[in-house]
Protein backbone atom coordinates (compact mmCIF):
# COMPACT_ATOMS: atom_id res chain seq x y z
CA UNK A 1 0.00 0.00 0.00
CA UNK A 2 1.07 3.58 -0.64
CA UNK A 3 0.69 5.98 2.28
CA UNK A 4 0.16 9.71 2.56
CA UNK A 5 2.93 12.01 3.78
CA UNK A 6 3.11 13.80 7.12
CA UNK A 7 3.15 12.87 10.80
CA UNK A 8 0.09 10.61 10.56
CA UNK A 9 0.36 8.74 7.25
CA UNK A 10 -2.76 6.95 6.05
CA UNK A 11 -3.17 4.32 3.34
CA UNK A 12 -4.31 5.86 0.06
CA UNK A 13 -7.75 4.32 -0.28
CA UNK A 14 -10.68 6.05 -1.95
CA UNK A 15 -14.24 4.72 -2.06
CA UNK A 16 -16.06 6.09 -5.09
CA UNK A 17 -19.78 6.64 -4.61
CA UNK A 18 -20.00 4.61 -1.40
CA UNK A 19 -23.43 3.19 -0.52
CA UNK A 20 -25.36 5.02 2.23
CA UNK A 21 -25.50 3.62 5.75
CA UNK A 22 -28.11 0.89 6.10
CA UNK A 23 -28.04 -0.17 2.44
CA UNK A 24 -26.68 -3.42 1.06
CA UNK A 25 -24.59 -3.47 -2.10
CA UNK A 26 -23.38 -5.83 -4.81
CA UNK A 27 -21.43 -3.11 -6.65
CA UNK A 28 -18.93 -1.01 -4.70
CA UNK A 29 -15.74 0.40 -6.20
CA UNK A 30 -12.53 1.36 -4.39
CA UNK A 31 -9.26 2.86 -5.65
CA UNK A 32 -6.04 1.68 -3.98
CA UNK A 33 -2.68 3.41 -4.43
CA UNK A 34 0.21 0.92 -4.33
CA UNK A 35 3.88 1.50 -3.57
CA UNK A 36 4.94 -1.02 -6.23
CA UNK A 37 3.54 -2.76 -9.28
CA UNK A 38 1.34 -5.74 -8.36
CA UNK A 39 -0.48 -8.17 -10.63
CA UNK A 40 -4.20 -7.24 -10.35
CA UNK A 41 -5.17 -10.93 -10.19
CA UNK A 42 -2.81 -11.48 -7.26
CA UNK A 43 -4.07 -8.33 -5.53
CA UNK A 44 -7.71 -9.38 -5.91
CA UNK A 45 -6.99 -12.88 -4.61
CA UNK A 46 -4.99 -11.69 -1.59
CA UNK A 47 -7.53 -9.02 -0.64
CA UNK A 48 -10.42 -11.44 -1.02
CA UNK A 49 -8.68 -13.92 1.29
CA UNK A 50 -8.06 -11.26 3.94
CA UNK A 51 -11.58 -9.82 3.96
CA UNK A 52 -14.42 -11.25 6.09
CA UNK A 53 -17.05 -13.56 4.55
CA UNK A 54 -19.64 -11.65 2.54
CA UNK A 55 -17.21 -8.90 1.52
CA UNK A 56 -15.89 -10.25 -1.78
CA UNK A 57 -13.43 -8.78 -4.27
CA UNK A 58 -14.92 -9.51 -7.69
CA UNK A 59 -12.25 -7.94 -9.88
CA UNK A 60 -9.15 -5.73 -9.84
CA UNK A 61 -7.62 -3.87 -12.75
CA UNK A 62 -4.90 -1.27 -13.25
CA UNK A 63 -6.38 2.23 -13.16
CA UNK A 64 -6.27 3.99 -16.49
CA UNK A 65 -6.45 7.75 -17.11
CA UNK A 66 -9.38 9.76 -15.84
CA UNK A 67 -11.36 9.78 -12.63
CA UNK A 68 -13.30 6.69 -11.55
CA UNK A 69 -15.80 8.86 -9.69
CA UNK A 70 -16.68 10.66 -12.93
CA UNK A 71 -17.74 7.31 -14.43
CA UNK A 72 -20.13 6.53 -11.58
CA UNK A 73 -23.00 8.79 -12.53
CA UNK A 74 -25.90 6.52 -11.56
CA UNK A 75 -26.85 3.42 -9.57
CA UNK A 76 -29.35 0.63 -10.05
CA UNK A 77 -31.18 -0.07 -6.79
CA UNK A 78 -33.36 -3.02 -5.86
CA UNK A 79 -35.74 -2.03 -3.05
CA UNK A 80 -37.75 -4.83 -1.42
CA UNK A 81 -40.89 -3.38 0.18
CA UNK A 82 -42.55 -6.06 2.38
CA UNK A 83 -46.16 -5.39 3.29
CA UNK A 84 -46.90 -3.41 0.12
CA UNK A 85 -48.85 -5.26 -2.58
CA UNK A 86 -47.00 -5.31 -5.94
CA UNK A 87 -49.91 -3.68 -7.79
CA UNK A 88 -50.20 -0.96 -5.16
CA UNK A 89 -46.46 -0.30 -5.41
CA UNK A 90 -46.67 -0.26 -9.22
CA UNK A 91 -49.51 2.27 -9.15
CA UNK A 92 -47.63 4.46 -6.68
CA UNK A 93 -44.48 4.28 -8.81
CA UNK A 94 -46.40 5.34 -11.92
CA UNK A 95 -47.80 8.32 -10.02
CA UNK A 96 -44.31 9.29 -8.90
CA UNK A 97 -42.86 9.00 -12.41
CA UNK A 98 -45.69 11.14 -13.78
CA UNK A 99 -44.61 14.03 -11.55
CA UNK A 100 -42.01 16.53 -12.72
CA UNK A 101 -40.79 17.03 -9.15
CA UNK A 102 -41.41 15.40 -5.77
CA UNK A 103 -40.04 17.23 -2.77
CA UNK A 104 -39.06 15.15 0.27
CA UNK A 105 -37.37 16.14 3.52
CA UNK A 106 -34.26 14.62 5.04
CA UNK A 107 -32.77 15.37 8.44
CA UNK A 108 -29.16 16.55 8.14
CA UNK A 109 -26.69 17.89 10.68
CA UNK A 110 -27.95 21.35 9.74
CA UNK A 111 -31.62 20.42 10.18
CA UNK A 112 -34.32 19.41 7.71
CA UNK A 113 -33.39 19.77 4.06
CA UNK A 114 -35.78 19.64 1.10
CA UNK A 115 -34.71 17.40 -1.80
CA UNK A 116 -36.30 16.82 -5.20
CA UNK A 117 -36.20 13.01 -5.28
CA UNK A 118 -38.01 12.73 -8.63
CA UNK A 119 -35.34 14.64 -10.56
CA UNK A 120 -32.75 11.93 -9.86
CA UNK A 121 -34.90 8.94 -10.86
CA UNK A 122 -34.13 7.88 -14.45
CA UNK A 123 -36.40 4.84 -14.63
CA UNK A 124 -38.23 2.46 -12.31
CA UNK A 125 -39.98 -0.90 -12.63
CA UNK A 126 -41.94 -2.96 -10.12
CA UNK A 127 -41.83 -6.74 -9.73
CA UNK A 128 -43.47 -9.14 -7.30
CA UNK A 129 -41.66 -11.10 -4.60
CA UNK A 130 -43.37 -14.11 -6.18
CA UNK A 131 -41.46 -13.51 -9.42
CA UNK A 132 -38.99 -16.28 -10.17
CA UNK A 133 -35.31 -15.32 -9.65
CA UNK A 134 -34.67 -15.41 -13.40
CA UNK A 135 -37.29 -12.70 -13.96
CA UNK A 136 -35.77 -10.48 -11.29
CA UNK A 137 -32.29 -11.08 -12.70
CA UNK A 138 -33.44 -10.37 -16.26
CA UNK A 139 -35.04 -7.07 -15.21
CA UNK A 140 -31.85 -5.91 -13.51
CA UNK A 141 -29.77 -7.13 -16.47
CA UNK A 142 -31.92 -5.13 -18.88
CA UNK A 143 -30.98 -2.00 -16.95
CA UNK A 144 -27.36 -2.77 -16.12
CA UNK A 145 -26.19 -5.03 -18.91
CA UNK A 146 -24.96 -7.41 -16.21
CA UNK A 147 -26.23 -10.83 -15.15
CA UNK A 148 -27.02 -10.14 -11.51
CA UNK A 149 -29.03 -12.33 -9.18
CA UNK A 150 -30.22 -11.65 -5.68
CA UNK A 151 -32.94 -13.63 -3.92
CA UNK A 152 -35.81 -11.64 -2.39
CA UNK A 153 -34.92 -10.51 1.10
CA UNK A 154 -37.18 -11.27 4.04
CA UNK A 155 -36.68 -8.73 6.83
CA UNK A 156 -36.74 -10.10 10.36
CA UNK A 157 -37.99 -8.37 13.46
CA UNK A 158 -35.47 -7.38 16.06
CA UNK A 159 -36.00 -7.16 19.82
CA UNK A 160 -39.34 -5.64 20.79
CA UNK A 161 -39.31 -1.99 21.85
CA UNK A 162 -41.91 0.37 23.20
CA UNK A 163 -42.92 3.64 21.52
CA UNK A 164 -40.00 5.44 23.12
CA UNK A 165 -37.57 3.05 21.51
CA UNK A 166 -36.69 1.46 24.87
CA UNK A 167 -36.65 -2.32 25.53
CA UNK A 168 -40.20 -3.59 25.93
CA UNK A 169 -41.35 -4.36 29.47
CA UNK A 170 -44.19 -6.60 30.63
CA UNK A 171 -46.62 -3.74 30.12
CA UNK A 172 -45.59 -3.53 26.48
CA UNK A 173 -46.04 -7.27 25.88
CA UNK A 174 -49.36 -7.04 24.05
CA UNK A 175 -48.16 -4.21 21.79
CA UNK A 176 -44.96 -6.10 20.98
CA UNK A 177 -46.84 -9.31 20.28
CA UNK A 178 -49.24 -7.54 17.94
CA UNK A 179 -46.34 -5.83 16.17
CA UNK A 180 -44.63 -9.18 15.73
CA UNK A 181 -47.78 -10.69 14.26
CA UNK A 182 -48.04 -7.74 11.85
CA UNK A 183 -44.41 -8.22 10.79
CA UNK A 184 -44.90 -11.92 10.09
CA UNK A 185 -48.10 -11.34 8.13
CA UNK A 186 -46.45 -8.57 6.12
CA UNK A 187 -43.46 -10.64 4.98
CA UNK A 188 -45.54 -13.76 4.25
CA UNK A 189 -47.75 -12.02 1.67
CA UNK A 190 -46.46 -11.24 -1.85
CA UNK A 191 -44.89 -7.78 -1.86
CA UNK A 192 -43.46 -5.34 -4.35
CA UNK A 193 -39.84 -5.03 -5.46
CA UNK A 194 -38.86 -1.67 -6.93
CA UNK A 195 -35.93 -1.68 -9.37
CA UNK A 196 -34.83 1.89 -10.02
CA UNK A 197 -31.98 3.72 -11.72
CA UNK A 198 -31.04 6.82 -9.73
CA UNK A 199 -28.56 9.50 -10.79
CA UNK A 200 -25.68 10.47 -8.53
CA UNK A 201 -26.58 14.08 -7.79
CA UNK A 202 -25.89 16.63 -5.07
CA UNK A 203 -27.42 16.24 -2.58
CA UNK A 204 -27.47 12.47 -3.01
CA UNK A 205 -30.90 10.90 -3.50
CA UNK A 206 -30.88 7.71 -1.42
CA UNK A 207 -33.23 4.72 -1.55
CA UNK A 208 -35.09 6.00 1.51
CA UNK A 209 -35.66 9.28 -0.36
CA UNK A 210 -37.27 7.30 -3.18
CA UNK A 211 -39.55 5.64 -0.62
CA UNK A 212 -40.32 9.06 0.85
CA UNK A 213 -41.34 10.23 -2.64
CA UNK A 214 -43.76 7.29 -2.89
CA UNK A 215 -45.13 8.29 0.50
CA UNK A 216 -45.67 11.86 -0.69
CA UNK A 217 -47.49 10.99 -3.93
CA UNK A 218 -49.39 7.86 -2.85
CA UNK A 219 -49.19 7.56 0.95
CA UNK A 220 -47.16 4.33 0.69
CA UNK A 221 -46.26 3.28 4.24
CA UNK A 222 -44.44 -0.07 4.53
CA UNK A 223 -45.37 -1.79 7.83
CA UNK A 224 -41.83 -3.16 8.13
CA UNK A 225 -38.52 -1.65 6.97
CA UNK A 226 -37.69 -1.94 3.29
CA UNK A 227 -34.37 -3.41 2.18
CA UNK A 228 -32.32 -1.53 -0.41
CA UNK A 229 -29.53 -3.22 -2.36
CA UNK A 230 -27.34 -1.50 -4.92
CA UNK A 231 -27.04 -3.88 -7.87
CA UNK A 232 -24.79 -1.83 -10.15
CA UNK A 233 -23.05 1.50 -10.64
CA UNK A 234 -21.82 3.11 -13.82
CA UNK A 235 -22.23 5.83 -16.42
CA UNK A 236 -25.61 6.36 -18.06
CA UNK A 237 -25.66 5.82 -21.81
CA UNK A 238 -28.10 7.43 -24.24
CA UNK A 239 -30.65 4.66 -23.60
CA UNK A 240 -30.61 5.15 -19.83
CA UNK A 241 -28.63 1.96 -19.20
CA UNK A 242 -25.55 1.72 -17.02
CA UNK A 243 -22.15 1.28 -18.67
CA UNK A 244 -19.48 -0.72 -16.82
CA UNK A 245 -17.13 1.91 -15.30
CA UNK A 246 -14.03 -0.30 -15.65
CA UNK A 247 -14.31 -0.80 -19.42
CA UNK A 248 -11.75 1.92 -20.22
CA UNK A 249 -9.31 0.65 -17.58
CA UNK A 250 -9.48 -2.90 -18.94
CA UNK A 251 -8.84 -1.62 -22.47
CA UNK A 252 -5.70 0.25 -21.34
CA UNK A 253 -4.45 -2.77 -19.38
CA UNK A 254 -5.08 -5.06 -22.35
CA UNK A 255 -3.22 -2.74 -24.73
CA UNK A 256 -0.22 -2.41 -22.41
CA UNK A 257 0.06 -6.10 -21.55
CA UNK A 258 -0.82 -7.54 -24.92
CA UNK A 259 -2.96 -10.23 -23.26
CA UNK A 260 -6.71 -10.44 -22.67
CA UNK A 261 -8.08 -9.09 -19.40
CA UNK A 262 -9.22 -11.59 -16.79
CA UNK A 263 -12.21 -11.47 -14.46
CA UNK A 264 -12.53 -13.39 -11.19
Amino acid sequence: MAYSQGFNPHPKVSWAGAAPTGAASEAEYVELALAEVVDPLVLARELDTALPPGLDVVEATVAGPGSLAERLTASCWRIDVPGIDPEALRAATELMLAESAVQVERMTKNGLRAIDARAAIVRAEVLSSESDPETVSATVSTITGESTLLAPAVPTSGAATNRSGEPATQGDEVVARRAGQLDRRAVQRPYGILVAVVRQVTPTVRPDDVLSALRVVAAVEPPVPAKATRMAQGRLDDDGRLVDPLTADRAVARAESGVPCHRE
